[in-house]
This record gives C-alpha cells, sequence and structure tokens, in this order.
C-alpha cells in the first residue's frame, strides 16, 4: 500500500514521497513563503525517505524533484498558503477527541442534510457551521453531508475543483476545526459524512502527476478533465492514493461516511471497482463503526447497492427521478434531462412505487435504455430529494424549487419528499424555503477564468428554455465574488414570514418520519394517483397519506372509518388555510376535499 507524506514521529519528522519515476528528491523547508532550507531525501523502491528530528509539527516544506520545483505534496494534510503554497505537517494526535462512544448511524435513520460549507453561514468557516448543530438537532436531521473540503484553488469553489485531496480547504478553517465540528455533531447524536471526489482533478494546481504520471487515464475522459486511472497500465498506485485517501478522512477527522460523486465518470473495469474496494477496505479497517457510503449515479443500476459479490457494495444510491418528476410537474420544466419526465401525478406515483422512474425502457435524453428493476429491494437505499446542489446550481439564474412554484405545492411536495418510504435529502435553507439562489461558483485565476464563464454561456446556449427568455449574458457569472456571496444564506430569514411557518412544516414532518412510520419494504406500502392531481400514499392499510398535487380542487376517497387526521399542510401554523381542507363522512368511507395543493395523513381505518 502506497503510505505517502510527512508524518510526526515523538521527536521531528518522518518524510515519505511516492515519485517512482524520479531520480533525486530533496525536501524543501520553509518560513513563510520564503525558501530557508534543502535537504535531501533517500530513494529505496520508488519512494524517496528520510528522517528529520530538527523539524516538528507546523513545519512548511515542499519537494523538489530532479532539481525541478520546488512543488507542494500532492499528500499533503494542510495547506496553509493554498494550493501552490508550502504544504505543513500536522500532528493528527494533538486534537482531544471526545466521541469514544460514538459508533455511527445506520443507513435507514438517516435524514440527511447537504450544505455547502462556505455558503452556509456568513463566516463560511467550519466553526461557524459547528455553532449551527443546535439548529440541525432541533430541526431533527441525523446526518450532514458537507460538499467536498478537499482544497482547491481561489478562495471560494463548490469544492469540485479540489487538487489536494487529504488536505481540508483553509478557507474554512485549520484541520483541528473541521475535528471540533465533527467530534460536536457526534455529541448531537448527528453523523457526517463527505462528499468526495474520486474522478478527476481540478485543472489549477494538482502536482500529483509530476509524482505519479500515470494517475491519468490518458485515452478517457470526463465533463470536468481526464479521468483517473483505476484499471490500466500502472493503476495500482493510483488506486491505493484514493484507498488511503478514504481512510484518512475516516481516521484522523471521524467522518461516518462519504457521498461519492458522479460515479459515471469514475472508469474502472477492474474485477474489484475502485469504490467497492474503498467500501470493503474501510469497512475492514473500521469494524467497530457503522459507516455510510452513498454513489450519485444517473443510471439506475441496482448493482450500485447490491453486496459486495455482485455490486459495488453502497449503503445508498442518489435518485434523480423523484426529483426530475417533481420538479416538471411543480415548475413546467422540460428542457435537458427533463425532457424524459412527463412530470404527470401517474408517472410520479409509479417512481415511488418502483423505486425510480426507469427500469429499462428507452431513454430520449440518454439516447438508450436506462434503469434496472429494484422492487425487491429496501426503500431507504435509495436518497430522494426535490433540491440539492446540482439540480438547483446546474440552472443558469440557481433558482429553487419554491422560487418558482406557489407554497401550497411547496408544502406538498415537502410532505411527499420527508413522508415517502425513501431516505430524505434536504438542501440548505430548503426547510425554511430559504430566498438565497445556489449559483455556480468558482475562483480561478485569470487564464482559466474566462474558459469557465465561456463554458457556462455555451452550456446554457443549448437549453436556452431554462434562460426565462433572458439573455445569456444575463448568467451571473461563476468567477464573480458577488455570484459566490449571493449564494449564502440569509439567517435573518427564518424568524420571518413566510419562513418561519415552512421551517416549522419541515421539523413536524421530520419528526412525524421518525414516529416509527420507517423503514419499510417494498411490499409494506402502495401508491396510486387518483384524478389528475390526486396521490396516496398507502402505509400497511393503517396509515394514507392523500395529497393534491394540482393548481385546483381535488377529492380523494379513501375506504373504512375511524380514520383521524394526523397531519395536514393546510394547518395555519404551516401558513396555509384549514378551510381549504373538507372531510366528508360517506356510506364507504371518507371524501376529502382538497381545495389547492396540499397533504393530508390519516390513521386508523
Amino acid at each position: 500500500m502506497v503510505d505517502a507524506g510527512v508524518f510526526l514521529l515523538t521527536e521531528g519528522l518522518s518524510v515519505r514521497v511516492f515519485a517512482p519515476e524520479s531520480t533525486d528528491c530533496d525536501l524543501v523547508v520553509f518560513e513563510g513563503l520564503e525558501q530557508k532550507k534543502i535537504l535531501p531525501l533517500a530513494k529505496s523502491d520508488g519512494f524517496f525517505t528520510g528522517e528529520f528530528p530538527d523539524h516538528a509539527s507546523g513545519t512548511l516544506y515542499k519537494f523538489r524533484l530532479d532539481g525541478q520545483g520546488p512543488f507542494p505534496d500532492p499528500w499533503s494534510h494542510f495547506q496553509p498558503y493554498g494550493v501552490h503554497g508550502p504544504s505543513q505537517a500536522v500532528d493528527h494526535g494533538r486534537f482531544a477527541w471526545t466521541d469514544h462512544d460514538w459508533r455511527g448511524l445506520p443507513m435507514e435513520k438517516a435524514v440527511i442534510y447537504e450544505l455547502h460549507v462556505g455558503t452556509f453561514t456568513s463566516e463560511g468557516t467550519f466553526a461557524a457551521l459547528s455553532e449551527k448543530l443546535e439548529y440541525f438537532r432541533d430541526l431533527g436531521v441525523t446526518v450532514l453531508e458537507l460538499l467536498p473540503v478537499a482544497d482547491f484553488p481561489g478562495e471560494f469553489n463548490w469544492g469540485y475543483d479540489g487538487v489536494n485531496q487529504f488536505a481540508p480547504a483553509r478557507c474554512y478553517g485549520r484541520p483541528d476545526d473541521l475535528k471540533a465540528l465533527i467530534d460536536r455533531a457526534h455529541s448531537f447524536g448527528m453523523a457526517v459524512i463527505l462528499d468526495v471526489v474520486y474522478n478527476h482533478f481540478g485543472a489549477d494546481g494538482n502536482y500529483l502527476g509530476l509524482y505519479l504520471p500515470q494517475y491519468v487515464a490518458g485515452d478517457r475522459g470526463t465533463p470536468w478533465g481526464p479521468a483517473l486511472n483505476f484499471d490500466g497500465p500502472g493503476s495500482k498506485p493510483v488506486r491505493e492514493f484514493f484507498v488511503q485517501n478514504a481512510i484518512h478522512w475516516l481516521e484522523h477527522y471521524h467522518f461516518d461516511g462519504f457521498r461519492f460523486d458522479a460515479l459515471h465518470a469514475i472508469h474502472d473495469h477492474s474485477r474489484e471497482h475502485i469504490l467497492a474496494e474503498i467500501a470493503r477496505v474501510c469497512r475492514e479497517r473500521l469494524t467497530g463503526r457503522q459507516l455510510i457510503m452513498i454513489a450519485e449515479d444517473h443510471s439506475n443500476d441496482r448493482l450500485v447497492i447490491e453486496p459486495q459479490e455482485k455490486g459495488l457494495a453502497m449503503d445508498g444510491v442518489w435518485s434523480d427521478d423523484f426529483h426530475h418528476q417533481a420538479r416538471v410537474l411543480s415548475c413546467g420544466d422540460q428542457d435537458w434531462y427533463y425532457s424524459d419526465f412527463s412530470g404527470c401525478v401517474a408517472d410520479l406515483a409509479a417512481t415511488i412505487r418502483q423505486g425510480w422512474f426507469f427500469t429499462g425502457q428507452y431513454s430520449q435524453y440518454f439516447g438508450r435504455s436506462r434503469g434496472t428493476s429494484c422492487d425487491d429491494l429496501p426503500r431507504h437505499r435509495l436518497v430522494s430529494f426535490i433540491q440539492n446542489h446540482d439540480q438547483v446550481g446546474n440552472r443558469p439564474f440557481g433558482d429553487r424549487i419554491h422560487h418558482r412554484c406557489g407554497q401550497d405545492l411547496y408544502r406538498a411536495l415537502s410532505a411527499l419528499l420527508m413522508l415517502s418510504p425513501y431516505t430524505p435529502l434536504i438542501f440548505s435553507g430548503q426547510e425554511w424555503a430559504a430566498g438565497a439562489p445556489f449559483l455556480f461558483f468558482a475562483d480561478h485565476k485569470p487564464e482559466i477564468a474566462p474558459m469557465v464563464t465561456e463554458g457556462r454561456r455555451k452550456m446554457f446556449e443549448q437549453h436556452r428554455k431554462l434562460l426565462d427568455g433572458k439573455d445569456l449574458e444575463h448568467i451571473p457569472d461563476p468567477c464573480a465574488q458577488k455570484t459566490f456571496l449571493a449564494s449564502k444564506l440569509d439567517w435573518a430569514e427564518p424568524a420571518k414570514e413566510p419562513h418561519k411557518e415552512i421551517l416549522r412544516l419541515y421539523r413536524d414532518l421530520i419528526a412525524l418520519r421518525k414516529t416509527g412510520l420507517f423503514p419499510v419494504g417494498p411490499e409494506e406500502y402502495s401508491v396510486c394517483d387518483e384524478g389528475e392531481s390526486g396521490l396516496v400514499l398507502d402505509y400497511r392499510g393503517r396509515k394514507q397519506i392523500l395529497f393534491n398535487l394540482g393548481e385546483g380542487k381535488q377529492e380523494v376517497r379513501i375506504k373504512g372509518s375511524g380514520w383521524n387526521t394526523v397531519f395536514s399542510t393546510f394547518n395555519k401554523d404551516y401558513g396555509a388555510s384549514p378551510d381549504d381542507c373538507h372531510f366528508l363522512q360517506e356510506a364507504s368511507g371518507f371524501l376529502v376535499r382538497m381545495e389547492k395543493s396540499g397533504a393530508v395523513m390519516l390513521a386508523g381505518g
């Protein structure tokens, strides 16, 4: 196993650099940004090593390869001066952890909250986020999912241009700040998982190729740059680099698992896929902890969550189809990949019934059949959402569903998300209908920034319906600081109308979800559409949730007697009117008449 980097000894530093094609390698010590000392390393079996008792934690350094450089350490644990500056030795043993009894959470208890550290608070730091943990506890969240924190060029970025895979971004804080966040989250009973990008490196500041030229798969690419070499000649150390990276986040920072970005862009035809290997090694290494491994994958392939003998052994997978149906239904989008979805209630019901809508039929957008059946799989293995960073941020103006549809329908869709049998994911500010957009932003150097801006505009030139009649020039410049700042949440909103009513709705929905309704198997619920806008979600004949997902009146009939109202989005505490929902006793059951969009849960029967 390639275990490279700079490590702390009882006295001094141990240096171990993997650069098999280099002849010489030197450790270059810095004070601030000024080079102070050059120390030669000895080569053996592709590694350059040395021990230096006069240097300790906090030492700033780079490496010089065959007289060139010096270059930052691609195994660096911190980059205090940015991705091009000197790396810093980190003492991971100094942090006083208090989570010794923490064993993690199982996937079936997950209520996931996805956020971007830089935009969630005005400060945009790990420390500021830690101060919001009581808020998450009161909301009922059980799993925090951080967008990628591996260090990136510039001062703001989504995180998907990361180049220092082992170093938390210095603009969010120091390593101990991230540890303190996770340690405190565990004290509140919350797991924390990390979004990791194992399909490409960012275009600026990636020095790994100077040490290990084989890391790129030259014959394959991704939409964001060259693909990583997980199955070609020289791929073994590349695989080991990412396995070690996963272990690093779990052991040094006590993360509880990962969300693996864009599985479709990870090219690997090995007998054991790299994600399956990471999942296996991590579980073998941390036997006393419950880990959560989730993949982003748009293929609707059940093999992603099948056991190791058959598949990738992920605990969960993102299910885009639910979002797409909900977005088309609520906002009328039909351009781009939305062209595959009708948004009608019948298709939304089929999506909830099947786990995803495409189970093998032909996709016009992909130009091929898409999906497999997951009828027999536990429903909590699929992660559903009505917003996430991609589905909001990959729109030209970063608009959220509630920016486009009325509050009545937004309340109904929120109830459908939180009371469906799938694991729900809430995206930053969704729970109070945040006013801020979530735009695409990336702070790049002058040589790259214009290409990023132009590429963004060209992408939407092909999908002009999403522009709502505006010109391409109106798309916010992703490389402008004001675009990043516009995406920050306004924490004054949750105390104001109508945001505080929506926040109350989400708190109650999460609490209701935790009353023993879930998890359920595919045989323990049914779903059907009724009329143009009615949908009925039936749990074992004991609880029924009735939805009106249209703008007009909808009547829904249920059989039996003795039904009691457990929950209603027509509650005035949620900013709605109880007069918009009527319950009428009939000879064979109940008639529920909803004058507007909404949801009602009944129990008994």
